[in-house]
């Protein structure tokens, strides 16, 4: 039966999902079980006579993790920014005053670990860091008044609206965490300077907001004084974690000793399976390992810059563009830290540090992601 030039013609619309950043996902995922495994279970068999004690626990959240993912993955993100239909709020206010909610309560209340209080005790499921959900506040938000008034970002007033607006947020993370908040205002910035079409007031910009750094790290002494452990790490009292991380680095050469003959984890490098745990890496896996991964995170980024620029609307591509910026900012400074390129600050390896609250908001955030790719339509 021929077929008419209409339903020759005729193309079907169908929507996309990245399959590809999913796989990148789950294998980083996976890796980081494989890793924190290798890196925890002597400690974990000395301290708790369990070797899989920090296997287990990261396993569990990380699964429940990956089934928010998909979750959140088929939710139009576009809810976020549209009231309720009992109370009437839209869910970003909530989790915008939620989080300020939360940074008080902690900054109050919280438990104190290694003379840091970040986190809220939950008993026996373990402990919360708001921080991390701050994250998410900061990306979603940012992009909410953003998108309210895109074209105010064409003058530095409008930026000075946007910092305004984040300015509660941001100043309670840094009394908890300076490293925090510094990943936070990135991605803040970040989301501005893409959705702006007048780019050079950002250069001034930049400058104050080194200059406000630069202050906020030498009115507290903790702060200033991890500037004289990076630049005496060999002769520094404080310097013994960097140095150990820098031994295990230089011993792994280029294919390293192979996955679990680590010894700078055997007690060398305190709590290698949380923020050094790249030092372990290159140790086990060698240069060509630490590449591999490298080369893992740029391809996830890419993805994440795929969707973004294919983005259905512009709220969807400040979304991506604010999670790209997330997790770029945290690899950069964590791989920096390791590697003493800058003063060390406590930042995890996304997906790959040992860290409940960490890999479930980096799951959910990859969620909305996957939503947005989801929301892309293409023809067939």
């Amino acid at each position: 039966m021929r077929r008419t030039a209409g339903e020759v013609n005729k193309k079907t619309i169908y929507r996309y999902y990245d399959y590809s950043l999913l796989f990148l996902i789950l294998f980083l995922v996976s890796f980081g079980l494989v890793m924190i495994y290798s890196t925890s279970s002597y400690n974990a068999q000395r301290m708790y006579g369990n070797a899989t004690y920090y296997l287990e626990r990261q396993a569990l959240l990380a699964g429940a993790g990956i089934l928010v993912m998909l979750f959140v993955s088929k939710i139009d993100y576009r809810i976020y920014f549209n009231n309720l239909p009992i109370i009437k709020v839209k869910p970003i206010i909530f989790l915008y005053f939620l989080c300020i909610g939360l940074q008080i309560y902690v900054l109050k209340f919280g438990e104190v670990i290694n003379g840091a209080k970040r986190w809220i005790s939950l008993g026996s499921l373990g402990r919360f860091q708001p921080s991390e959900l701050s994250k998410i506040a900061v990306i979603l938000f940012t992009t909410y008044i953003v998108q309210l008034a895109p074209r105010k970002l064409d003058k530095f007033t409008g930026f000075l609206r946007v910092v305004l607006f984040i300015a509660p947020l941001l100043g309670l993370i840094v009394i908890e965490n300076f490293s925090t908040a510094l990943v936070a205002g990135v991605i803040m910035v970040a989301i501005c300077f893409v959705a702006s079409k007048k780019k050079g007031y950002f250069v001034i910009s930049a400058f104050l907001l080194i200059a406000l750094g630069a202050l906020l790290i030498i009115l507290e002494p903790y702060r200033f004084e991890r500037i004289n452990i990076w630049q005496n790490v060999e002769t520094h009292p404080k310097g013994y974690q960097i140095l150990q991380g820098l031994y295990a680095i230089a011993s792994g050469g280029v294919f390293g000793k192979g996955l679990g003959e680590s010894m700078q984890k055997l007690g060398f490098i305190p709590e290698a399976h949380n923020d050094m745990i790249f030092s372990v890496i290159c140790e086990e896996l060698g240069l060509f390992g630490a590449f591999a991964l490298i080369l893992l995170f740029i391809l996830l980024i890419w993805r994440i810059f795929i969707i973004a620029i294919n983005a259905p609307d512009l709220t969807g591509g400040l979304i991506a563009t604010g999670v790209m910026a997330h997790i770029a900012t945290q690899v950069l400074i964590n791989i920096a830290v390791v590697t003493n390129t800058i003063p060390s600050t406590g930042i995890p390896l996304p997906f790959i540090s040992y860290g409940g609250s960490s890999v479930m908001v980096i799951l959910f955030e990859m969620g909305i992601v996957l939503s947005i790719s989801n929301q892309i339509k293409g023809e067939k």
